[in-house]
């Protein structure tokens, strides 16, 4: 009976023995929140503008007069050479008439000179006056073709002129501003009308002078209207002004936007501008997804293609209320923990989803 106690103490032992030995089975992937790195706000500038045609032409009268008709209101779509504007031509018509009359008597005067010279010429053949009375009568005959010469070129700019009583669009476009109206006086040179041409639009913005050495032409931008708040068109800024406002201290500038942005914007809509300054970090990641490690040195959970966690050193930028930009160490694609990385371990087995709770893949 003692023998098979022993027996029986013995067999337990060992089966408990064995039962320790046995390797214990490995805990089920862990869920972990994961997110790309986003685009940082560090360097990048936004900049309130307005949209604004490519070509923008003061439409003016040549001559000055009174506005007697007003063909185009402020919006309307006009063609290259559609009458605009026009002015009382009666000033202009008398002065043609005018310039009509000196040119006939100028004409006249000039038959009579040529006959003059002709019959002095004749005379001083036979030397019956002397050569510088011939002299003198070649010299009015000359003064007389360039009085016809003058009031002829005098003619010509009248009838030039009565055609300026009349406003034509230089090219396809659109009226952005009108100026003057119908019985107003308006002189020679004074805007009428703005008309904005089809050659493209931009977006006007002023750079500050303190960072101008940021910002250089052909650097691409996100415009965002005011109007669409989240959908951003490219755009590249075009032109800076070699000079400051005297009184504001900023650089104007344009920025270009494509032919498709171009196509979804109107003239006068406010916009935002977001440029990016040269050196500008491109990354960044939430602060919860930042670790320290037993060195001290910064590190965050990257899932890695066999779904498994590496802690990947990285050098950080100036710490903001929410996101910390990455220097160097991350690249866009990564999938990144964002929460709860103090409870996680080097190589353990995770299962990443997304804020909307959707599995992600991370391979590549």
């Amino acid at each position: 009976m003692a023998v098979r106690s022993w027996l029986l103490a013995g067999a337990i032992v060992s089966s408990l023995a064995a039962c320790g030995e046995r390797t214990p089975a490995e805990a089920p992937p862990r869920p972990v929140l994961v997110a790309h790195p986003a685009a940082s706000d560090a360097g990048q500038a936004a900049f309130a503008g307005e949209v604004r045609a490519r070509e923008e032409s003061p439409l003016s009268f040549r001559v000055g007069g009174m506005l007697v008709r007003r063909a185009v209101d402020v919006g309307a779509r006009v063609e290259r050479g559609a009458l605009l504007a026009e002015l009382d031509p009666g000033d202009l018509a008398l002065e043609a008439g005018a310039a009509q009359a000196r040119l006939a008597a100028a004409e006249a005067e000039l038959v009579r000179a040529r006959a003059d010279r002709a019959r002095y010429a004749a005379l001083a053949e036979d030397q019956l006056v002397s050569r510088s009375t011939r002299d003198a009568q070649e010299a009015a005959y000359q003064a007389a073709a360039g009085q016809v010469r003058a009031a002829r070129a005098q003619l010509d700019v009248a009838r030039n002129q009565s055609g300026y009583a009349t406003l034509r669009a230089p090219a396809a476009g659109v009226i952005a501003s009108r100026q003057a109206e119908a019985g107003q006086v308006v002189a020679a040179g004074q805007t009428v009308f703005t008309l904005a041409g089809d050659a493209g639009r931009e977006v006007a913005i002023a750079l500050p002078e303190s960072r101008i050495r940021d910002f250089r032409i052909g650097q691409p931008v996100k415009v965002e209207l005011w109007s669409a708040p989240g959908s951003h068109l490219d755009g590249t800024i075009r032109e800076i002004a070699p000079a400051a406002d005297a009184q504001a201290r900023t650089y104007a500038a344009r920025v270009a936007l494509d032919a498709d942005g171009a196509a979804r914007v109107d003239l006068g809509q406010s916009a935002r501008v977001y440029v990016r300054a040269a050196g500008a970090v491109p990354l960044s990641v939430p602060l919860p997804a930042v670790q320290r490690g037993a060195d001290g040195a910064a590190s965050v959970w990257v899932v890695g293609a066999d779904a498994r966690l590496k802690a990947v050193p990285v050098k950080l930028g100036p710490f903001a209320a929410e996101r910390v930009p990455v220097l160097a160490g991350l690249s866009a694609d990564d999938w990144v923990v964002v929460a709860g990385g103090h409870l996680l371990r080097e190589g353990q087995a995770v299962a990443p989803v997304d804020r909307d709770n959707r599995p992600v893949d991370p391979s590549p």
